[in-house]
């Protein structure tokens, strides 16, 4: 039994690289079928991002795969390749890859501190493995552990200022560049949550937005509040009057080629280009026309971290190494889970046994005694939990399991007397 996991990101990686082993709802669920059956898997989450991936698996003694040749052929990649890629990934196992979860959710290593959209994607990479019976009770315990560590911290400790987003540092990025945006037009492309933001918040600076929408059978596509809206199609159409064009969309194609932007562009008057997506959205080369400024996400990132987001991520550290103890107390004995569980309740049915006549004999209604015996059995569990997972704590793992063993021996017996 083991947690592995191995991950590419932005601290290590740019973009190009990253966006080879970026990961497309499709070929994620493909990729976690595939993973399901390779022996040795217990269980398999993968988190694909803009700004990293990452595998997490749960294994088996069975398990001899290379997880990063794994992930190489779940990218359908040559394995003369390997060698070019393998310097960009970090490989993690057990209390290495759970601290790093715990970090990683918490906007601990995030491209900017404390980045309040990291946890959300966690848990949703859950929920999508979980949705394709990929996550086994180990991964599913220890992500809903690192999102419980990651809420708290979010409530206790100001990593960041509230909103923290990588489309606010872009805006305030551009900003320092000497950039502005009141009246200035601007067009984003992509009506996703990444896009929404961005039009909010370029709204909120007094521009003129436009989002692109692309209209399905389901019915008309909401954007966001007082700003405009243009069919994605006819996007070209508005391009040579905007000042800013922005682009976070999930496609695989380019959303603007350089051919596209030359054919379009308004010599007159410069345009900046903003793209947040991975794989890219706008083709790198358009940069090279007159007249074009492009930034790509790599381009917006916060390097200083100030005295109280020192102390505040002392705080969450401390945290998370709780939280991991707690997990850890369970990951370690989780085989014997069910035999603790089941010596408690024993513990309890055999402890009602003994005080059944004396609770009978109480001048108490019977509610009152109901819920008496109730808080009884609540104490008597609580008590075995105490002693059994003190227990744990001082003696041998080999120690603990025979002693847990000969309890629910006695357990058994004492109940079938």
């Amino acid at each position: 039994m083991g947690i592995l996991m191995a991950g590419i990101d932005h601290s290590i990686a740019p973009i190009d690289i990253r966006t080879v082993f970026s990961f497309t709802k499709k070929s994620m669920t493909e990729a976690l079928e595939h993973l399901k059956q390779i022996k040795g898997i217990e269980g398999c989450v993968l988190i694909s991002t803009c700004n990293r991936m990452e595998l997490y698996l749960s294994t088996g003694e069975e398990f001899e795969n290379d997880i990063f040749e794994l992930l190489c052929e779940l990218r359908n990649l040559p394995e003369d390749l390997y060698g070019k890629y393998r310097p960009y990934f970090r490989f993690r196992e057990e209390r290495e890859a759970v601290h790093h979860l715990f970090r990683l959710s918490g906007g601990l290593e995030s491209r900017i501190l404390g980045d309040d959209q990291i946890v959300t994607q966690v848990k949703d990479a859950l929920a999508f493995a979980r949705g394709h019976y990929a996550a086994d009770h180990v991964l599913e315990t220890l992500f809903r552990q690192a999102i419980t560590a990651a809420k708290k911290v979010k409530t206790s400790d100001q990593l960041s200022p509230s909103d923290q987003s990588v489309v606010r540092t872009a805006i305030r990025t551009l900003k320092e560049e000497g950039y502005t945006f009141e009246g200035k037009k601007i067009m984003v492309i992509g009506n996703g949550v990444m896009g929404k933001l961005a039009a909010t918040q370029f709204q909120q600076q007094g521009a003129d937005v436009t989002v692109t929408v692309r209209q399905y059978r389901s019915g008309v596509v909401e954007i966001p509040k007082n700003c405009s809206r243009i069919d994605y199609g006819r996007r070209m159409e508005l391009f040579g009057e905007c000042d800013y064009v922005l682009s976070a969309t999930v496609s695989p194609n380019y959303t603007l080629t350089k051919e596209l932007v030359a054919s379009h562009f308004n010599q007159k008057k410069s345009v900046v280009l903003i793209d947040l997506a991975v794989p890219r959205d706008i083709e790198p080369t358009v940069a090279e026309l007159d007249g074009v400024c492009l930034y790509d996400i790599d381009c917006f990132r916060e390097e200083a971290v100030s005295e109280a987001q020192k102390k505040a991520i002392a705080d969450a550290e401390a945290c998370f190494a709780e939280q991991m103890e707690d997990f850890f107390a369970w990951y370690e004995c989780v085989d014997v889970v069910p035999k603790i569980q089941e010596i408690k309740e024993l513990a309890a049915i055999d402890l009602e046994n003994r005080l059944t006549k004396k609770l009978r004999a109480l001048p108490m209604a019977e509610e009152e005694k109901a819920s008496l015996r109730g808080d009884i059995e609540a104490a008597a569990e609580r008590t075995m939990n105490k002693l059994l997972f003190g227990l744990r704590d001082t003696v041998s793992k080999a120690a603990f399991r025979e002693c847990v063993e000969g309890l629910e021996e006695v357990y058994h017996d004492t109940n079938h007397e």
